[in-house]
């Protein structure tokens, strides 16, 4: 799946389990701008696993020095699609998150906070169009801002951050089982695992129709989520 794609599925799960999950995760419901804030979250932590992708989304964020460091996450991981598409490497996504979150608190949630947003902004294409600088300015002031915004309205951001490192990168993993070569998802266990729906990545059918409907749904299950909660949950 493409970048863009791994991003709004990211958005459309935490979305969807939005009025379930996170009551019995963290022991509250979300807060209307937690859920929207969340499914942002979700969407650039969904480009996580990528990052063994010399070619990919977030490899042209930053041109030369970020294509750089994905080249290297690819060496030691073995390169794409192997240890950063398992489930080894959700878990240890999330445990790490949560841990860092525990021992550096505020500081470490807003510098998470202002990279999965840079990623999120990135991949959705939100930044305007023109120089490359131009949209990398774009990206980087509407990651800061909407890190700002979080610092000073939403607190409590860090007790769930690293429940949306979770969903977004287990959905990474998942979708790209959806796709041709599937994933290791028991890594170091070399056996891959796939359902093929999507036989090409950026075909017709992902690009016309996947990703118009999961937008739509994305929209359609923040709002319930946050403003209309028991509409879901009953």
């Amino acid at each position: 799946m493409m970048g863009h794609s791994h991003a709004v599925s990211g958005a459309l799960v935490f979305a969807a389990a939005a009025p379930f999950l996170p009551p019995l995760v963290i022991g509250r419901p979300l807060q209307p701008g937690e859920v929207l804030l969340g499914a942002v979250l979700s969407a650039g932590a969904a480009l996580l696993p990528d990052l063994d992708h010399h070619d990919g989304t977030l490899a042209h964020l930053f041109g030369p020095f970020s294509r750089l460091a994905c080249r290297a996450i690819a060496r030691l991981s073995g390169g794409h699609r192997h240890a950063t598409h398992s489930l080894v490497f959700v878990a240890l996504a999330g445990a790490g998150s949560r841990a860092a979150v525990e021992r550096w608190e505020r500081g470490f949630t807003d510098g998470l906070t202002f990279t999965l947003l840079l990623f999120a902004v990135h991949a959705l294409r939100s930044h305007t169009s023109g120089r490359c600088a131009d949209s990398r300015a774009t990206t980087v002031g509407l990651a800061a801002i909407g890190t700002a915004s979080a610092h000073t309205w939403l607190p409590g951001t860090g007790t769930w951050l690293p429940y949306a490192v979770v969903i977004g990168t287990l959905t990474h993993v998942l979708g790209d089982c959806l796709t041709r070569q599937g994933v290791p998802l028991l890594w170091p266990y070399r056996r891959r695992f796939e359902i093929v729906l999507i036989k090409r990545t950026g075909n017709r059918f992902e690009t016309r129709f996947l990703v118009p409907v999961m937008t739509a749904g994305t929209l359609v299950l923040v709002w319930l989520a946050a403003f209309a909660p028991t509409a879901l949950t009953g």
